[in-house]
């Protein structure tokens, strides 16, 4: 395998290490850490995984280390403990990370959003509380087959280690999801969180440890570098001992993680769009559009982010989303806001070519964003809405802010199209509001996406109020949808021939 690109990595830098609140300028790069090697994943050799072959001392404790090579290695032997105490012993991590995310919810999401700074503290709490559906071993169920000449049996085996790399957005809840999710599946991870949200990330890794190790004696199963920064990032692509990566973030950091020659699971950026024609329920689809945009003040990569509504039912849908928590604005606050929230180059006004999207309004309050609209709105406002043209800015940038743009349509196959042009081809999530089973079907087809959600909210993709598992990592870019325990897996075939057969 080459090293990293380090082009890619250089600017992955200004996305994932930079972004939000709190940039953290890339250290003086060091070499190039050694290509990982081809052999397997899951053997109980100890390899020489540290840059000086061993792991200083009093570095690590709990889980938290200042050194992304030890905490690989580290990784790596928290691996090797699990694997030799088994399926039990996966299952008591699942249920020591459910039971405290759910303990420790009002708690952890306040700390969360006092470092981060976005996204509403009940939402935060949320989110925490509802880690207990993300599944578990109970996942990973053998097949086997057998006939004239023997049984075959196919498992589900561990890579190794996972390293993983978190949003400030959603730190904690994507961090103790994932973690449910990779041990279920037989592996060690190390964690490498946006610098956004590195002291929450690690005070729920050091209190993870502390409960495996006092529950099941391994020590290290769940590292975290406390201090990410670009060079951590770089060593923990190229170590040998990391075997899968689990990449949350935005398209360069995709991009980036899928040029590394190791396997990617990469969950990158959506652009959610929302359909609404004239056979639903005006009212039920206006209550939905606000719970989902809304939600976390629309920092779900899942949320409603623009709608496309036809033109005869648009006035009765905008009439009850205003009588159920949402707040309109005219053309004159529209246009201030969206200077306020978005950068544009010379002469371009609202348009959407080459927006940047100001980052202090990612996340934030409606109160916040009224405030730069110039209007007063109540306290308990859920989201901020306006019409605007089907190229506006709002429109056709991720911008995670709770202000939902609004278009009109002429018909069906417009709304369609409209929101497959906002989608951008992402495949992430796409929602429609229709009980016509022939609209249904055609937007499913044209937009192809991961989730597709009809007649509710968005988080009712992840089962918040729908049927389903949940997880904060949406593998679209490169596939794997909704991440669950066998998505870090490898299945390993055993063959009897002749023999055992039961018949």
């Amino acid at each position: 395998m080459s090293a990293v690109n380090e082009t890619l990595i250089r600017d992955v830098v200004f996305e994932v290490l930079g972004r939000l609140n709190g940039a953290v300028a890339p250290a003086k790069s060091s070499a190039p850490a050694p290509a990982a090697k081809a052999d397997c994943g899951c053997s109980d050799k100890r390899v020489n995984i540290t840059s000086g072959g061993s792991l200083s001392a009093g570095s690590g404790k709990y889980g938290v280390f200042s050194d992304a090579n030890e905490a690989c290695a580290a990784a790596h032997e928290g691996f090797l403990q699990l694997r030799q105490k088994g399926m039990a012993a996966r299952a008591k991590v699942v249920e020591i990370v459910k039971t405290m995310a759910e303990a420790n919810a009002v708690e952890w999401g306040r700390i969360e959003l006092e470092e981060t700074k976005i996204g509403r503290l009940d939402h935060k709490i949320a989110k925490l509380q509802i880690i207990k559906l993300v599944p578990g071993v109970e996942w990973l169920r053998p097949d086997a087959r057998s006939g004239d000449h023997g049984i075959t049996l196919e498992e589900y085996t561990p890579f190794g280690v996972v390293a993983a790399i978190t949003p400030s957005t959603h730190s904690i809840p994507t961090l103790s999801g994932n973690v449910v999710n990779i041990v279920a599946a037989g592996n060690g991870v190390v964690f490498n969180a946006h610098p956004s949200a590195a002291k929450c990330a690690a005070l729920a890794v050091r209190e993870y440890n502390k409960a495996i190790e006092r529950e099941t004696g391994i020590r290290n199963l769940i590292t975290i570098i406390e201090t990410p920064t670009l060079d951590s990032f770089k060593a923990i692509c190229s170590h040998d001992a990391v075997r899968l990566l689990c990449v949350t973030g935005g398209p360069m950091v995709v991009k980036a993680a899928m040029q590394t020659g190791k396997r990617a699971i990469c969950a990158g950026p959506g652009n959610p769009p929302v359909f609404v024609d004239d056979t639903c329920c005006p009212t039920r689809a206006a209550k939905a559009i606000i719970q989902g945009a809304a939600f976390d003040n629309n920092l779900l990569c899942i949320g409603e982010k623009e709608v496309f509504v036809l033109d005869s039912v648009a006035d009765k849908l905008m009439q009850r989303m205003s009588e159920n928590g949402a707040v309109k604005l005219n053309s004159t606050q529209l246009d201030q806001l969206t200077k306020a929230a978005f950068t544009f180059k010379e002469g371009q006004g609202g348009g959407c070519a080459q927006a940047h999207t100001n980052k202090e309004f990612i996340g934030k309050d409606p109160a916040v964003l009224a405030k730069a609209a110039g209007v007063d709105i109540k306290p308990d406002t859920q989201l901020l809405f306006a019409e605007t043209d089907a190229n506006h800015a709002f429109v056709q940038e991720e911008q995670m802010m709770p202000m939902l743009p609004i278009v009109r349509v002429k018909s069906v196959e417009e709304g369609i199209e409209r929101s497959l042009q906002a989608e951008h081809n992402y495949k992430h999530t796409a929602i429609i509001h229709s009980h016509d089973v022939e609209n249904i079907t055609a937007m499913a087809r044209a937009l192809d996406t991961t989730l597709f959600v009809k007649n509710g909210p968005s988080p009712a993709g992840l089962g918040l109020g729908g049927e389903g598992y949940l997880s904060f990592s949406i593998a679209t870019p490169t596939g794997e949808g909704i991440t669950n325990p066998k998505t870090f897996t490898r299945v390993r075939r055993c063959v009897m021939v002749d023999n055992l057969r039961i018949y």
